[in-house]
C-alpha cells in the first residue's frame, strides 16, 4: 500500500476557466480522499486570493507549506497552468503535480510552443502570428499576409485554453472582427489554417520515461458543421470520445511517438494531453496541455482508462511522480 499524504488541491483561479477548474479539482479531491489521502481543498478566487476552510491563506517563500506534503494544482489557463503558480510553489519549496515553470509557460503560450515544434521539425498546422501593435499599425498588410492561409481559419488568443476567445472564420469579411475578439483576450493572436481530417487526442503520464495512452478520436454531435469549441468540450452529449481512434496503424504509431517527443521537447513532467489532426497517414500536432480537464469523464482520464489505468490509479501515480521529481530536484545545487 502506498504512503498516505496530506495534499492541497488547488481549484478555481483567475482565468476564464475558473468553473471548469473547480469541477476538475472537486473530482481530484474526491478521488484522493477515496484513496486514503487527507485533502486540503483550496479555492483560488477570481481575484487571485487563496482560501481554505473558510480562511484566507498566507504562505511564506522558503517556508514550505506547513501541514501539506504535496500540492495538486488543478488550475487551467493563465495564472495557473502558465508557470505562475508553479513558480510560487517552487519558491515555497513544496512538491507539486505536473510540469515545472518553463514547460508550463511554453505549452500555455501557443506562439512559443509552435516555435519549439518548428525548431525540432515536428509537423504542425500552417499558421501566422499577429500582434496587436502590427494590427493597429497596418490592418491591410496583416490581412494580406493572412490571405495566404486561405479560408476557413481559426483565430486564437496566444495564451488561453479551452477554446476561449477562439473564432472560426468562414469569410474574409469576418476576419477583422474575429481578430478584435481575440485581441480582447491577448495582445498576440495565432491564426491557423483549418486542418483536414479528424481531431485525435493522446494522454501522456510520467517523467523521464512517460507512458503514452491509446489515441482517442473526438466526434462532435454537431458533425462536420461544428468544431471543438468551449460548448462542445463542457456540455454533456456535445462530444463523444472514441477509443481507439479510427485511424490507420501508421497514424496511430505516429501520434503516440509525436506525443512523447513533444512531451520531452517541452521538458514536461507528470502529465500532458497532446492534440492532433489526422488525415490518412498524415499527422499534425496542434497543442500540448500540461493540466487538462481532470474530472472522471474528462478526455485525459478516459484515454488512460481505455489504456488500462483507472482514475484512482492515475491519481496515485501522479502523486508518486510529483514526489519523485521533487526528490530528484532537491539533490541539485543552485
Amino acid at each position: 500500500m502506498s504512503a498516505r499524504h496530506r495534499i492541497a488541491v488547488l481549484g478555481g483561479g483567475r482565468s476564464s476557466e475558473h468553473e471548469v477548474s473547480l469541477r476538475s479539482a472537486a473530482a481530484v479531491a474526491a478521488g484522493l480522499r477515496e484513496a486514503g489521502h487527507e485533502v486540503l481543498a483550496v479555492e483560488v478566487s477570481r481575484d487571485g486570493v487563496w482560501h481554505a476552510d473558510g480562511r484566507e491563506l498566507s504562505l511564506t517563500p522558503g517556508r514550505g507549506w506547513p501541514g501539506v506534503d504535496l500540492v495538486f494544482p488543478v488550475l487551467h489557463g493563465p495564472f495557473g497552468e502558465d508557470g505562475t503558480v508553479q513558480g510560487l510553489l517552487e519558491l515555497l519549496g513544496v512538491p507539486y503535480v505536473g510540469s515545472g515553470v518553463t514547460a508550463s509557460a511554453v505549452c500555455m503560450d501557443k506562439v512559443a510552443f509552435k516555435r519549439v515544434l518548428q525548431s525540432a521539425g515536428l509537423p504542425q498546422v500552417a499558421h501566422r502570428v499577429v500582434r496587436a501593435s502590427d494590427w493597429e499599425l497596418d490592418r491591410g498588410a496583416v490581412l494580406d499576409a493572412l490571405a495566404a492561409l486561405g479560408l476557413p481559419v481559426f483565430t486564437k488568443p496566444a495564451g488561453l485554453g479551452s477554446s476561449v476567445g477562439i473564432e472560426r472564420v468562414l469569410a474574409a469579411e469576418q476576419l477583422p472582427a474575429a481578430l478584435e475578439e481575440a485581441f480582447a483576450h491577448d495582445g498576440t493572436v495565432v491564426v491557423e489554417a483549418v486542418a483536414a481530417g479528424v481531431e485525435v487526442e493522446c494522454a501522456v503520464l510520467g517523467n523521464d520515461e512517460p507512458e503514452i495512452s491509446e489515441p482517442g478520436e473526438i466526434l462532435l454531435a454537431a458533425g462536420e458543421s461544428g468544431w471543438y469549441d468551449y460548448h462542445a468540450k463542457y456540455t454533456p452529449g456535445a462530444m463523444q470520445l472514441i477509443v481507439p481512434a479510427r485511424i490507420s496503424e501508421v497514424a496511430r504509431t505516429r501520434v503516440r511517438a509525436l506525443a512523447g517527443q513533444a512531451f520531452a521537447l517541452a521538458d514536461c513532467a507528470g502529465l500532458a494531453r497532446a492534440d492532433f489532426f489526422v488525415s490518412g497517414d498524415e499527422v499534425l500536432l496542434n497543442e500540448l496541455n500540461t493540466m487538462p480537464g481532470f474530472t472522471q469523464t474528462s478526455v485525459y482520464g478516459k484515454l488512460f482508462e481505455a489504456s488500462g489505468v483507472g482514475y484512482a490509479e492515475l491519481l496515485e501515480r501522479l502523486v508518486a511522480l510529483a514526489l519523485e521529481r521533487h526528490e530528484h530536484r532537491s539533490r541539485r545545487a543552485f
